[in-house]
């Protein structure tokens, strides 16, 4: 199993990259996210992959960091999502963003992508709210305290949790509060705002 590449960029189409190591050239399918922070081809990129072996092909699927790679384990494991309709919701949900509308329970975020439904928006959602919560407040380097992830603020989170509800219900209706109240909003007000949407 090959799980990472290092090698110089050769030529990046639609959905693939061929990265050469050593003169061979390794076909990757990435996100469109992914690909789009490639180097220019003749440099050097570093790829963390997720090998897929099935009777007829070896495919390779690239990664710019663990998170995206985490992500796309899980998509893999909802009925009806493959690698490639994982690569599709990837290519317009970067991690965070994923963590977080699925912790929020946003089927609008998840229709984005190409190929998603409604059917297989909710049940992406319910397959992997319980996960979303835990992969989103991961320690993530430069993130402590206040900030939490894109701006949920960890600290309504903790409150939510210790009151006794869920981290996937706490983490969803603080990402609610949080868009509704606006950045730097007092911790006070988004618990507040957080519990009445818990009650709702």
């Amino acid at each position: 199993m090959i799980g990472k590449l290092t090698g110089a960029v050769d030529s990046v189409g639609d959905e693939w990259a061929i990265v050469d190591v050593s003169g061979v050239g390794y076909v990757v399918f990435c996100s469109r996210r992914t690909l789009t922070g490639l180097p220019s081809p003749g440099e050097t990129v570093r790829l963390l992959i997720e090998t897929h072996v099935r009777e007829d092909h070896i495919h390779l699927y690239g990664f710019a960091d663990s998170a995206e790679r985490t992500w796309f384990r899980l998509l893999c494991t909802v009925q009806g999502v493959g690698a490639r309709m994982a690569l599709a919701i990837l290519s317009v949900l970067p991690s965070a963003e994923l963590a977080q509308a699925i912790a929020a329970q946003d089927k609008t975020a998840l229709l984005r992508a190409n190929g998603v439904g409604a059917k297989l928006a909710t049940r992406v959602i319910t397959e992997l709210k319980e996960k979303a919560g835990k992969i989103a407040f991961a320690p993530v380097p430069g993130e402590a305290g206040r900030g939490g992830l894109d701006g949920i603020p960890e600290d309504a989170v903790s409150a939510l949790v210790n009151l006794g509800y869920r981290q996937s219900e706490a983490f969803g209706a603080v990402a609610h509060a949080s868009r509704t109240l606006g950045t730097g909003a007092p911790i006070e007000a988004v618990i507040k705002a957080g519990l009445k949407e818990l009650s709702a």
